[in-house]
């Protein structure tokens, strides 16, 4: 087990790293890949229960405890990434199904691996925690709603059965995995250790699936979609940020701030987008989970060392 949880946790600090890899490893050789894209749903629905597995009281505890800072991240979280993606769609022209990926992984909550960039940021890690988990329990109303807002000018949007399948591939996960922790605590102190290790592959292998089955769309498109990915990320950084300044939050608060809105849940974008919209609209869910992770990064370096 301590082999386990070593080669998990080496996992996990190199998530960056494998997310990458296996982009460009798919990109290259999609036909590898591309039998995994059926099971999206049930892999992001494995990473969702794990992550159920480590939900605590604690951040509960934590939101009572701050509800100010907590309300005031997860309202940056639901709006700054959904309005520049907005903008971005009206400002850049690409095609429909592009223009409603980028909102969609836009409107999705805080991403798991906003923690682990907090925690290398020396940014408020309690926090961090917290804005994810609330976020993503009001993704289920949160998401569908925005995506119906901003994007159905491009798309047509069924707001109701995004809900069911959020609720389905989010909250029931979740609510697995918690109910295991609180019942089998000794079989969830077993899991734990590997959690790291079956997030990032299960994620791994989604944004694999996507860009293998696009391959041909990115070949052709693919400048534009980093662009307007990597230009949607970068504002949601400086503005998660600029929001915490704003608000009068300390140092290691606007760095999770920054952290928390401009790394999205890009799993669930991909899996809302394959299940309600067509592959092509997954592609920027696809890449911003390749660049977030690499501007993520970079920007807890930066913070750690200043």
């Amino acid at each position: 087990m301590k082999i386990v949880a070593a080669v998990s946790g080496f996992v996990g600090r190199t998530f960056a790293f494998w997310v990458l890899a296996f982009s460009v490893a798919a990109y290259f050789a999609p036909a590898v890949f591309k039998p995994a894209a059926p099971y999206i749903v049930w892999l992001l629905g494995l990473v969702m229960f794990g992550m159920g597995l480590t939900i605590a009281p604690a951040d509960f505890v934590e939101v009572a405890r701050r509800p100010r800072e907590v309300a005031l991240g997860v309202l940056a979280q639901y709006t700054v990434m959904p309005f520049v993606a907005f903008a971005l769609a009206r400002m850049v022209a690409m095609p429909p199904e592009i223009a409603a990926g980028v909102i969609l992984v836009g409107c999705c909550p805080g991403g798991t691996a906003s923690n682990v960039m907090t925690y290398l940021a020396k940014g408020d890690v309690a926090l961090s925690v917290s804005l994810t988990t609330v976020s993503t329990l009001l993704a289920p109303l949160a998401t569908p709603f925005l995506v119906w807002l901003f994007a159905s000018q491009y798309l047509p949007v069924d707001a109701a059965a995004m809900l069911l399948s959020i609720a389905k591939v989010v909250v029931l996960p979740l609510a697995l995995g918690a109910a295991v922790k609180t019942w089998l605590p000794r079989l969830t102190e077993r899991l734990v250790p590997a959690l790291p290790l079956v997030s990032v592959a299960g994620i791994v292998v989604i944004i694999a699936a996507i860009i293998a089955v696009n391959q041909a769309k990115l070949a052709q498109s693919g400048l534009l979609v980093i662009a307007v990915v990597a230009a949607h990320n970068g504002f949601g950084l400086l503005l998660g940020y600029g929001a915490g300044r704003v608000s009068g939050m300390g140092e290691s608060q606007r760095r999770t701030l920054a952290i928390e809105v401009g790394m999205q849940n890009s799993g669930l974008g991909a899996a809302l987008a394959q299940a309600h919209f067509s592959p092509v609209a997954a592609v920027p869910s696809a890449v911003f989970s390749v660049w977030h992770n690499i501007s993520g990064s970079a920007l807890a370096a930066w913070f750690r060392r200043h």
